[in-house]
């Protein structure tokens, strides 16, 4: 939702055991780092080419700090002989290692970064439709606040879901973030006495006191679900049904743009035969191009 080893995939549940992570980068980029304001005003539009032909991007200005940085790093040819290293048919193709350049046939990618990570940019609007465009990142363990890698992407091809598979992956994925937000109320300084208590009367096995705690616990819960619950509006319904994508990632993984012109340059790429870590066999180079 940068792929390296596959044993290290992590997504919210079990329907889908492939996140979209990469290797461990040191600082987080930061509002300060951005480019100037007339930056903004420039065009958004980006090509992505490939001897499949030519992808046609546009950035979002909705995410600001991923928007500014892959500018960056276009304007420094960053991606140009970069791979797309990991390819999965109804699910994804993602580039944007370093390491890629000149990789021997058969060799690991998906571990290479540059020194730095983004804020997650979460925007409700911005969906895993298919042709989005988002940032990989490592998983939730080792990553507990979603920050995306500095340069690795991917875009999203996925199949069709219907309003009703699009109910059960919001509802599982909601019971998976509940149970995170357990753990966060639990570890909170200011609940110290609370949490000291629960497990005290855990531990003993005493029933009555351990509801008690656990609806002030629940409660708390509740509130935080609440002010950050997500839900789909009757358009991006209509879009998964009709184009497809892959919702088990959103809210989780940050889009900050769309192909908006060769979307069937992803199935050409999706389709190649690759190896047990999902790359190629036969090497799929970019070059990215601001138009």
């Amino acid at each position: 939702m940068c792929k390296t080893d596959f044993r290290r995939l992590i997504l919210p549940f079990t329907i889908i055991s492939l996140a979209i992570a990469c290797g461990s980068t040191k600082n987080s980029i930061s509002e300060s780092t951005t480019l100037e304001d007339n930056v903004k005003k420039e065009n958004n539009l980006y090509i992505i080419s490939t001897k499949f032909g030519d992808m046609k991007v546009k950035l979002s200005d909705e995410t600001p700090l991923h928007r500014d940085n892959f500018k960056k790093l276009v304007a420094d040819s960053f991606y140009d002989g970069t791979l797309f290293h990991r390819v999965i048919d109804g699910f994804m193709i993602q580039g944007g290692d370093p390491s890629s350049k000149n990789a021997k046939p058969g060799q690991q990618l998906g571990t290479g970064n540059i020194e730095y990570t983004i804020p997650a940019e979460f925007n409700s609007k911005l969906i895993h439709k298919r042709g989005a465009l988002a940032a990989a990142r490592q998983g939730d363990a080792v990553n507990p606040n979603k920050e995306s890698s500095g340069c690795q992407f991917y875009i999203v091809d996925g199949n069709k879901i219907d309003e009703r598979a699009l109910k059960s992956i919001s509802s599982r994925k909601d019971i998976i973030r509940k149970r995170t937000l357990g753990a966060k109320v639990l570890e909170s300084p200011s609940n110290s006495k609370l949490k000291k208590d629960f497990l005290r009367v855990r531990q003993k096995g005493l029933r009555d006191s351990i509801n008690f705690y656990g609806a002030i616990i629940q409660n708390q819960i509740d509130a935080l679900y609440d002010s950050s619950k997500f839900k789909y509006n009757p358009q991006q319904i209509a879009l998964y049904d009709s184009i497809g994508g892959t919702p088990a990632l959103d809210m989780d993984y940050t889009v900050f743009g769309q192909v908006i012109e060769g979307l069937h340059i992803i199935d050409s790429i999706s389709i190649q035969e690759k190896d047990r870590m999902n790359r190629p066999f036969d090497d799929i180079k970019m070059t990215i191009k601001k138009l």
